[in-house]
């Protein structure tokens, strides 16, 4: 990381939250050979300014790993663009554009990655549902309150695309379970796909799904989207026991989860320690200067040989299907 000279305070708490870090037993990243996936919700990143402090400290786990999507991202990206300061001049960012009603939030997904260890390969694009046409209008029948964000990478060997999503909130589990089903269904038929992008799918986001056993859970997978290994059932909120945030992988994703993943528990008991010296905030308050979820985290292998054999045949075959 680039934090260059720090107060203090700051390379106190900064040196706390390593130990935090450590704990996880995050691997060392292996540029083309592995890369190391997470998904965060920065609790409204951007609503208000944040200590300097804080950018420290999510620019220090957000350069645990290679490529990061982020929830929650609101309309300013100001302290967005200090935490890329921070990772230093290799780190690159995909972002979304906002909604401005109440349901979006202004909310952006943002994915924030390693060039060295990945390079954005050119789609990028809200997901648009499928519509029915009533009268002379297209009408999306079931809507996203904020629309899944996709982007296309390659790292290694292994070309893929991820989406990042926010699902919404509230009472009507039912309306959530619909929205999480549509999900399911989109990915399904993009996937089936004539001229399908790339097979190869990551979902990762704030699902609000608080159990794997829950139909919010069941609505999200019943097309085929699964869990990889390793990582089915970590709790992201600060308790460590709702799964709000997954990571899902598409059906015939190629076998290269690692195993190796989990969450990275910054929280720990309090962030009060990260702050000695700095704030007085309460530990609900740190929640907006930090957050109120925990990064989860995959490491895959994109040093595989086939995947490179099959995305020449895959491409090939799509050609010869334009002829």
């Amino acid at each position: 990381m680039h934090h260059g000279q720090v107060p203090r305070p700051i390379a106190r708490g900064l040196s706390i939250l390593r130990d935090r870090i450590a704990a996880a037993h995050i691997p060392s990243s292996k540029i083309d050979e592995t890369l190391l996936v997470a998904t965060w919700n920065v609790r409204e990143l951007g609503k208000h300014p944040r200590l300097d402090a804080s950018l420290h400290y999510l620019a220090e786990v957000i350069g645990m790993f290679d490529l990061v999507c982020l929830v929650e991202v609101r309309d300013d990206v100001h302290d967005l663009a200090k935490i890329l300061q921070y990772l230093g001049p290799y780190w690159r960012v995909v972002f979304s554009e906002y909604v401005m009603d109440a349901g979006g939030n202004r909310e952006r997904v943002a994915f924030v990655y390693d060039s060295r260890a990945a390079v954005f390969t050119g789609l990028a694009s809200h997901v648009i549902g499928t519509r029915k046409k009533v009268g002379d209008e297209f009408v999306d029948t079931v809507s996203f309150w904020r629309p899944p964000y996709l982007a296309s990478f390659r790292a290694g060997n292994f070309d893929f695309v991820v989406l990042g999503t926010h699902v919404r909130w509230g009472a009507s589990i039912k309306s959530r379970a619909r929205e999480l089903g549509k999900l399911a269904d989109w990915i399904a038929s993009e996937q089936s796909g004539r001229f399908v992008f790339d097979k190869d799918l990551i979902v990762v986001g704030d699902f609000n799904i608080p159990s794997t056993k829950s139909p919010l859970y069941a609505a999200v997978t019943s097309k085929g989207l699964k869990a990889p290994t390793g990582i089915l059932d970590p709790g992201s909120d600060l308790a460590e026991r709702a799964t709000y945030d997954q990571i899902l992988v598409s059906p015939k994703f190629p076998d290269s989860v690692t195993g190796k993943g989990g969450v990275v528990d910054v929280w720990s008991g309090s962030y009060r320690p990260l702050y000695a010296g700095i704030s007085k905030k309460s530990n609900a308050q740190l929640t907006w200067e930090m957050s109120d979820h925990l990064p989860l985290w995959i490491e895959l292998n994109t040093d595989d040989d086939r995947w490179k054999a099959d995305q020449v045949l895959a491409r090939r075959a799509a050609i010869d299907a334009t002829r």
